[in-house]
């Protein structure tokens, strides 16, 4: 059940009522949003529900068992436990095929008689972001930074909440489970920038993103040897946009949605193309994912403690493995290996002695900051393209007839719909948030029947320019 679809309307203004009807009736209210969430998660897959339910479970006793040991050695005996325990599904269903696969091929390179085989099993939707959850539960909790639930309701739909299920953002329980203790206040639901944040989602992703998709970004990496250089290149810039409107589109509807039902979401992307350095990208792109590999990935790992080298091998391996989480294939490991690398080169950078400081002093002038961004936005755009890519030797083969391209010129496949959608794509984005906050003061101060006028207008223009099916969006696989 897609967020953009008839079903998933009609869904969510049955659960709507529901939710605020019972709301007096915490407990009540707390079962029907379970109840929903695995009804949610039952139209991609019946068959991977009781996944949700041992999550559930699972992570409930363990946190119980966290709590209750005495010493540190046997709560980290217990948190190793229930941390393996999280990862056993992941590696099993997401990664065994992969690692099957090289180890296979390394075997036949020694000639030695062995077949792994493969599981033959799809990758359960939404099983990274369940991983996370239930990982980052146990952890806090064997931090301290959190009691145990005490609640296996609250747990339940900690883990299974249908806004933020399938693709995030990664909502920490330190974050959520305060919120289930009691009925929502009425009075704290942003119903205008709700409305807002649902609607410029719809446009991102049905508008843009699917559009761009459909008619360029997936015929150009298709075929890359089939286009001039101009086009591979503006191919590039527009899956960052289309990634950027896709991805953001889905966190901003489940941020829009788990309000209108009484719940606050953390934000997940601030403008991340405006930023002067990676790790200002990092900062700013999946906001959620990437505090969440640096507070249990990178900092377990030693994260800055260590000396020079010891950290920068710390950045390099988190990036690794956090591209290895986006998908089973080598194309993910360099693509969070270029990250890696690039993170690690601008923190020696940043360390390395500049006496007379004319380099830092260069590096803030806006000639300096305009040179870091034109860096850093085409170091990312280099990037996603084996992100793109369905392999490694198709994102080389894509740079390779770039280079080829270059040497003459080529009829432009890309039509003026598709930079105007570029164009769009790239203000969503690009939009000082006093613009955004202006939308939202001017929406918000309107009346109830021009509130609904407006909505339903808005609505309807971007069902009139929506093509005739939305592909999933793309974090779905991960």
């Amino acid at each position: 059940m897609l967020f953009p679809t008839i079903e998933f309307a009609l869904f969510f203004m049955a659960v709507l009522p529901l939710t605020w009807a019972l709301n007096r009736r915490n407990e009540l209210k707390k079962l029907m949003l379970v109840g929903v969430s695995y009804a949610f998660y039952s139209c991609w897959s019946v068959a991977f529900l009781p996944l949700l339910v041992l999550s559930s479970v699972g992570n409930y006793g363990f946190g119980r068992l966290i709590a209750a040991c005495e010493g540190p050695r046997r709560r980290g005996m217990a948190v190793g436990c229930a941390v393996a325990l999280n990862l056993a599904p992941l590696c099993y269903f997401k990664y065994y095929d992969f690692a099957a696969a090289q180890l296979q091929s390394l075997a036949d390179l020694a000639g030695w008689p062995v077949a792994l085989g493969s599981t033959g099993l799809a990758v359960p939707v939404a099983i990274s972001f369940l991983t996370f959850h239930g990982i980052s539960y146990v952890v806090d909790v064997h931090r301290r930074t959190i009691p145990a639930s005490r609640s296996l309701l609250d747990l339940m739909l900690y883990v299974s909440f249908f806004p933020h299920l399938v693709a995030g953002p990664i909502v920490r329980a330190a974050e959520f489970l305060g919120q289930l203790a009691r009925p929502s206040d009425p009075g704290r639901i942003d119903l205008s920038g709700s409305a807002l944040l649902i609607l410029g989602g719809l446009f991102k992703k049905v508008v843009v993103a699917s559009h761009l998709s459909v008619l360029y970004v997936d015929p150009v990496f298709t075929n890359p040897g089939a286009y001039g250089s101009v086009d591979l290149i503006l191919a590039a810039y527009a899956y960052a946009i289309v990634i950027y409107c896709d991805f953001s589109a889905y966190t901003d509807i489940a941020i829009g949605v788990a309000n209108l039902l009484g719940y606050r979401f953390p934000q997940n992307f601030d403008q991340p193309y405006i930023a002067l350095s990676l790790q200002e990208f990092w900062r700013r792109w999946h906001i959620t994912l990437s505090s969440w590999l640096r507070d249990y990935l990178y900092v377990p790992l030693g994260g800055s403690r260590g000396g020079r080298l010891l950290t920068l091998r710390n950045l390099v391996l988190t990036m690794v493995l956090g591209g290895l989480w986006h998908g089973a294939g080598l194309q993910f490991l360099v693509w969070g290996a270029l990250h890696g690398v690039g993170l690690a080169a601008e923190r020696g950078l940043r360390e390395a002695t500049d006496p007379r400081g004319r380099l830092r002093g260069f590096l803030r002038s806006e000639a300096g900051e305009a040179l870091r961004w034109i860096l850093v936005f085409h170091f990312v755009c280099l990037a996603w393209i084996f992100f793109r890519a369905p392999d490694c030797a198709s994102a080389l083969d894509y740079l390779a007839a770039i280079s080829r391209g270059l040497g003459g010129p080529a009829p432009l496949a890309a039509t003026p719909l598709v930079l105007a959608l570029m164009a769009a794509g790239a203000a969503t984005q690009l939009a000082p948030p006093a613009l955004a906050a202006a939308a939202r003061s001017l929406y918000g101060g309107a009346g109830l029947p021009a509130k609904v006028a407006l909505g339903t207008a808005l609505a309807w223009l971007v069902a009139m320019l929506s093509p005739s099916g939305v592909a999933p969006f793309i974090y779905f696989q991960f």
